[in-house]
């Protein structure tokens, strides 16, 4: 009995173990991604399809290549040194980062979307001259710029507010485009006054709204669920379920929006970033190519949820003590 007891537990510890190193290396390899895509799509780096490629492009591309490497080692070595941690406590320390990023990305939308609005308000109403001179309106006038030496600043500003908030935001914002949209309908009918930048502004917070809130509904159980069987399932069956889901479904569901999108240099999400891409309206707000960039972090966030989500369901399958409750009830 005893002999049969320790095999149990030894089986157990190679499970936990090895699940844990899937999940790890799904965040080193797209940690190890998203560095190559940034050295790709800004230094010109030639990826790790250049060690195909007929050109010689030195050790660039086998160092791009090293870096996911290094990043399995990274995560195996993190397993190793940690095998007392339990599959619920990966779970809570990924999804802490990520509703970290979340919360970051939500204030930096906010403060972008204020800033960028009250330019492009006095630069419509020819008021910005009088304010920061004729030069610096000049240079405001430019999307490189604005986005290099204001959006990326209001961007390190988000980082830092959210390190010392605990709130997401999503009711702030929610209210700030009910307000923005309210604004459009009393000056447009009441004063006869409309410009680009507040409709922008509206399409700029609803975005950020929609998708950087979806890993966190994730958490919350808050997904609607359209199924016959699954209501009724015992908890290991949904632990089950939700494990092969969070693989088949969605890792891959994110990881297709990630290699589509950002893939290569001229892909559709790394393009218009690259380029600080701005709508036709040259009054408008200067946000265009942050538009892109929120297809990017719904990917990755919903990514490394859905590691945290199949880290909790195999704890789910296991019956493993201390499960997550969520705060809002789940949607049906």
């Amino acid at each position: 009995m005893a002999v049969a007891q320790e095999s149990t537990v030894s089986i157990s510890d190679v499970a936990t173990f090895w699940v844990r190193v899937f999940s790890w290396c799904m965040i080193a390899v797209l940690v190890a991604f998203l560095a190559n895509n940034y050295l790709v799509t800004t230094r010109d780096w030639p990826g790790i399809a250049g060690i195909l490629a007929q050109e010689n492009t030195g050790p660039l591309a086998w160092i791009q290549l090293a870096a996911y490497f290094a990043g399995f080692a990274a995560a195996v070595i993190y397993v190793l040194s940690s095998r007392a941690q339990t599959l619920r406590a990966d779970s809570s320390l990924i999804s802490d980062v990520n509703i970290f990023l979340v919360r970051a990305f939500f204030w930096a939308v906010l403060l972008i979307g204020l800033v960028d609005m009250v330019v492009s308000f006095l630069r419509v109403e020819g008021l910005l001259t009088g304010v920061v001179g004729e030069e610096m309106t000049k240079r405001l006038g430019r999307p490189q710029f604005r986005g290099t030496y204001l959006h990326m600043p209001l961007m390190g500003a988000g980082l830092v507010i959210a390190a010392f908030t605990r709130t997401l935001g999503f009711i702030w914002l929610s209210l700030l485009i009910v307000v923005a949209e309210l604004a459009i309908v009393i000056t447009r009918f009441v004063f006869s006054y409309e410009q680009a930048f507040m409709g922008d502004l509206v399409r700029f917070w609803y975005g950020a709204l929609f998708l950087f809130a979806s890993a966190y509904t994730l958490l919350e159980e808050g997904h609607v669920r359209v199924d016959v069987f699954y209501t009724n399932f015992t908890s290991k069956k949904k632990g089950l379920v939700n494990a092969f889901g969070s693989i088949l479904l969605g890792l891959s569901f994110s990881w297709t929006i990630i290699l589509i999108g950002m893939g290569s240099k001229s892909a559709m999400i790394n393009m218009p970033i690259a380029k600080f891409e701005v709508s036709q309206s040259g009054y408008g707000l200067y946000v265009k190519y942050l538009l892109a960039a929120f297809l990017a972090i719904f990917a990755i966030t919903m990514a490394i949820q859905f590691v945290s989500y199949f880290l909790a369901a195999v704890a789910d399958y296991r019956g493993e003590p201390g499960k997550r409750q969520p705060e809002a009830p789940p949607a049906h």
